[in-house]
């Protein structure tokens, strides 16, 4: 998978928005002003392809229990970023590596769906307004 299919796929959902607000190397996508993936792409570039996804705090531990290219936590070796985040409801994906590309999507869709599931009344009303 090229990184630019998954900016293509994130950036087509409802409500999301893609910027830089750690550093000009990790790129977010955001619903609603709320993070749910994050993409290293100076490691990208380097051969390495992790995504960061939020994610229900048990749903990280289930799979990165299934699978040995997905860790709990924020792995993007970004310290930095990492005061920004829970690393509870956060899981780190290897993309091109056991995870199929369909499968890769499925968690994208069930992280924005996770995202969106917890908004605020105010905030799901204007999401439901768009």
């Amino acid at each position: 998978m090229h990184i630019e299919q998954l900016r293509e796929y994130c950036i087509a959902k409802k409500g999301v928005t893609e910027e830089f607000p750690f550093n000009q190397d990790t790129l977010v996508f955001k619903v609603m002003g709320k993070m749910f993936v994050m993409i290293a792409l100076d490691r990208w570039e380097k051969g390495e392809t992790p995504i960061v996804l939020k994610m229900n705090p048990e749903r990280v531990l289930e799979l990165s229990e299934l699978y040995e290219s997905i860790f709990a936590g924020l792995q993007q070796g970004r310290s930095e970023n990492a005061k920004y985040v829970h690393a509870k409801h956060w899981i780190t994906v290897h993309v091109n590596q056991e995870v199929s590309d369909k499968e890769v999507f499925d968690f994208i869709d069930e992280c924005y769906n996770w995202v969106v599931s917890n908004f605020p009344k105010k905030l799901k009303t204007e999401y439901l307004s768009l």
